[in-house]
């Protein structure tokens, strides 16, 4: 080209010279300071994935960490619910100020902004893309030393915009013990793969059912896979939640952060050595 300036930063052009991979990441708001960046996936929905964002986060924010939860799932948003926050989000002149739970987790998502929060989302795939990018860039986040973005399922618009967008420091996905999700999990796997980003671990929801009066252990879906799937991947840890009543209750009763149990403390430790 004529005119070129030599400076591929300021041309949009698909030219011979532009020789250097482009950075599609977004600027993080100027008045905020977020140290790593976890992302939460599954290959499928229902699997608990919310479940497992909302407990990692408390897990953090118990150790002394600031915390903070990114709501990537904009047409099916549960994490509010999950902490017990209803109040809207407002505007400061440093940003969009996200919610804080009853400990001081921060969390955004689309459900906060809305003056419906039971009003469906009805937008395309691009339009939802630049919601979860402005969730990074006009949130004044402040201070936080552990965001986790709990992404949709599957490997999408969203997930591609997050791991192109966010500066994602690591992976962790959630399965569940079926042999169907078994298979799906490995294209949520290879697509953190495809990102160049790694997985810390994975986590087998509903793995086994444990009698509250024998302590013995069900698998009610049958035999665990998660050490094998882990092997197969080299996923170094992994983590198996059971069927616990008290942990929907929680959930449904905007409390997770009373949860009782040390099943992730494994893979919170690998987190903080991030």
């Amino acid at each position: 080209m004529s005119d070129c300036t030599h400076d591929c930063s300021t041309c949009g052009e698909s030219c011979g010279e532009r020789t250097e991979p482009q950075s599609l990441l977004k600027d993080l708001n100027a008045a905020s300071r977020v140290g790593k960046v976890i992302a939460v996936v599954s290959g499928k929905g229902g699997v608990g994935k919310s479940l497992v964002t909302s407990m990692l986060a408390v897990t953090m924010q118990r150790r002394g960490y600031q915390a903070a939860v990114l709501d990537a799932d904009i047409t099916g948003p549960s994490i509010p619910r999950t902490f017990g926050v209803y109040d809207q989000c407002f505007q400061s002149e440093d940003g969009i100020e996200p919610a804080e739970s009853r400990t001081g987790v921060k969390i955004m998502s689309i459900n906060l902004l809305l003056d419906d929060p039971t009003a469906p989302v009805l937008w395309r795939g691009p339009i939802i893309g630049g919601v979860v990018g402005q969730f990074w860039t006009d949130v004044h986040w402040g201070d936080v030393d552990y965001m986790f973005v709990d992404m949709p399922p599957g490997t999408g618009d969203v997930p591609l915009t997050v791991f192109q967008s966010l500066p994602v420091d690591g992976v962790v996905v959630v399965a569940s013990p079926q042999e169907l999700v078994g298979m799906i999990v490995e294209k949520a796997v290879n697509m953190a793969g495809l990102m160049h980003k790694d997985v810390i671990g994975l986590v087998e929801n509903m793995s086994y059912f444990q009698c509250p009066d024998c302590g013995k252990k069900h698998e009610i879906f049958g035999p665990s896979r998660a050490e094998t799937t882990a092997r197969i991947h080299d996923i170094p840890n992994v983590a198996r939640l059971p069927i616990d009543p008290r942990l929907a209750a929680n959930c449904d009763d905007g409390r997770i952060e009373a949860f009782d149990g040390d099943w992730l403390d494994g893979l919170a430790d690998a987190i903080e050595k991030l």
